[in-house]
């Protein structure tokens, strides 16, 4: 992979981190919920997803997830399952007074965050699809392709890793802003209500026919 075509595959990765998603939204409520410190962890599981993905990809199977109708529906509605769990979660979430509650009182071992990352990003086989439409256009056919692949994916991981830390940087400090339940009801009804619009989303989306 030359430079210049690196240089194009990491400013297209920063275009497709930024734009909202599921991911984005599970970054901002971990923040919320958790802080930055224990927050950060859902990105870590976002981004061991990731890899698998391009892994998949890779390895030539993403082209046959892509084209099975019942493997794209069963991996599509989990994710429209999980989701909507993730939305009912946030939204029953009680609200306490924030000056006196601890971080140790909030709930959310790294383990459990890591997991609940890496099933949102898991578990969207449009992820999957994109993948495949996108890497291939970067790939330089007279060159080694396995290197070409680990530098994308450390390229993407990366640059992602970075923005989801900004997701859930932000809300951490939104979150240090907030004093009456009120107004942690209210930020818990709307991310609840984010991961109900994903869900949504996830839902409409329709496996492209051949």
């Amino acid at each position: 992979m030359t430079l210049h075509t690196w240089f194009a595959f990491f400013v297209a990765c920063w275009v497709i981190s930024l734009s909202p998603g599921a991911g984005a939204i599970a970054s901002m409520s971990s923040g919320l919920s958790f802080g930055f410190r224990r927050g950060f962890w859902n990105a870590i599981g976002l981004q061991l997803a990731l890899l698998l993905q391009i892994a998949i990809v890779a390895a030539g199977v993403g082209a046959l997830l892509a084209a099975s109708e019942l493997a794209f529906s069963l991996i599509k509605w989990f994710g429209v399952a999980y989701l909507l769990y993730l939305g009912w979660k946030q939204w029953m979430a009680p609200a306490g007074d924030l000056a006196t509650e601890t971080v140790d009182a909030r709930r959310g071992r790294p383990l459990a965050l890591v997991l609940r990352g890496f099933i949102v990003n898991a578990s969207n086989p449009k992820a999957i699809v994109f993948i495949l439409a996108v890497l291939p256009q970067f790939l330089e056919s007279t060159r080694p392709l396995l290197p070409q692949y680990l530098t994308m994916a450390a390229t993407m991981v990366a640059v992602d890793l970075v923005v989801m830390a900004g997701y859930t940087g932000l809300a951490a400090r939104v979150l240090r802003l907030l004093r009456q339940p009120g107004q942690q009801r209210l930020l818990n009804r709307i991310f609840g209500g984010l991961f109900g619009a994903a869900a949504a989303l996830l839902a409409s989306v329709r496996q492209a026919t051949h």
